[in-house]
């Protein structure tokens, strides 16, 4: 080559002026989708180095090593942050490649490797919702993801964002449904183990008497009790990560610390845990701005003998028929092999964590796909 050519190659390459730092998408992201066919990706993030004037934000993504064509997120962008939306089929995992324009040149870029487009939903209640299971579990589709707030990873057990290090029921629950509508999966997990449906109430909601564990309570001078408000607060400020319409549904499993104290001082009624848990619901949509809906299980079981609390039932029942909450699994019908210590545990076994994943997608999918019927 000469040295003219040399010359001709140095001018046509393109000057990376800006460092793209993507807060969204990140690697493992899931969308959630707004038709069965179709949906967005955000694209959020930063430039670090010079810009001068307006810049462009283009996409693309690219799916079995097929590029799509260049989308433009963002014309005539200033400054050094910027958001905006692409358009994207259902479906992943995608590598989305990012680029800045300036003046007909590309001055940065940067690639995503594994983004997905489908259905998320968040999951909260105690210890059976979260990662106190006697096995480990990992989603085997390869298209399970869960979110911790910040950033997401495949959903290998136990779960980023809820408590305890044992295993879950969300690596089969998401297989199950990745299966079913063959689209990603994802999860936000915010479970914490041995609460009670007082302990996330909004931070000042009172009561007459405490839960079994004081954590996330207080008593006030006047000798009321109230909730702290924290478990509420992350929930809430989790979910707003997401978005508005930004996953399908919560999945509320929570019952067992509020059932059948051995101080029964610290019993909750059917009658309040239905008001209060009621007010979770209401007061977090109030919060997100919109009102996604809840799936609310059916959860009393401890041990054999004392293996549910009629009232309690009850009481989760009366959420789904007064139209506050849907239907979800009845866990307390998984007994013997199905719990933990060769089932004298509370918690479940890895084949009652299997069975537990089963018969919540035998609750969501139905629903779902009436869901997609009028989307």
């Amino acid at each position: 080559m000469n040295l003219l050519n040399w010359t001709l190659v140095l001018l046509a390459a393109p000057v990376l002026a800006a460092e793209v730092k993507l807060s969204s998408p990140v690697d493992w992201q899931i969308e959630q989708r707004s038709s069965r066919e179709s949906g967005h990706i955000r694209l959020e993030g930063t430039l670090a180095g010079a810009v001068a004037g307006t810049y462009a934000v283009e996409a693309r993504i690219t799916q079995d090593g097929k590029p799509g064509d260049w989308q433009v997120a963002s014309n005539e962008t200033q400054g050094a942050t910027f958001k905006a939306v692409i358009k994207a089929p259902t479906g992943g995992w995608y590598r989305v490649e990012v680029r800045v324009m300036s003046g007909g040149q590309m001055v940065g870029e940067t690639t995503v490797a594994h983004v997905g487009v489908g259905e998320i939903f968040v999951v909260a209640g105690q210890s059976n919702s979260a990662n106190h299971g006697a096995e480990k579990q990992q989603p085997k589709s390869g298209l399970v993801a869960t979110f911790d707030g910040k950033l997401w990873q495949p959903s290998n057990d136990p779960q980023p964002g809820a408590s305890g290090g044992g295993g879950s029921f969300i690596p089969p629950l998401g297989d199950l449904l990745a299966q079913r509508f063959q689209v990603p999966v994802g999860f936000l997990c915010c479970g914490i183990g041995s609460t009670s449906v007082r302990e996330w109430l909004p931070r000042g909601a009172s009561f007459p008497n405490p839960p079994t564990i004081l954590r996330n309570v207080e008593q006030t001078a006047e000798g009321h009790w109230e909730s702290k408000g924290q478990p509420f607060a992350d929930l809430v400020g989790k979910m707003k990560t997401l978005g508005p319409q930004g996953f399908r549904a919560v999945l509320w499993h929570q019952g067992e610390s509020d059932a059948n104290q051995k101080d029964a001082t610290r019993t909750l009624p059917g009658k309040l845990y239905q008001e209060y848990l009621g007010k979770v619901i209401r007061e977090s949509s109030k919060e997100l701005g919109w009102s996604p809906p809840w799936f609310v299980a059916q959860v009393s079981y401890h041990i054999p003998g004392d293996e549910s609390s009629p009232d309690l039932r009850e009481a989760q029942a009366a959420l789904w028929k007064d139209g506050t909450a849907l239907e979800g699994p009845d866990s307390d019908a998984l007994k013997s092999e199905f719990r933990e210590n060769n089932g004298q545990g509370v918690h479940f076994s890895g084949p009652g964590l299997r069975e537990h994943g089963a018969r919540w997608a035998g609750k969501i999918a139905p629903w779902l796909e009436q869901q997609l019927a009028h989307q």
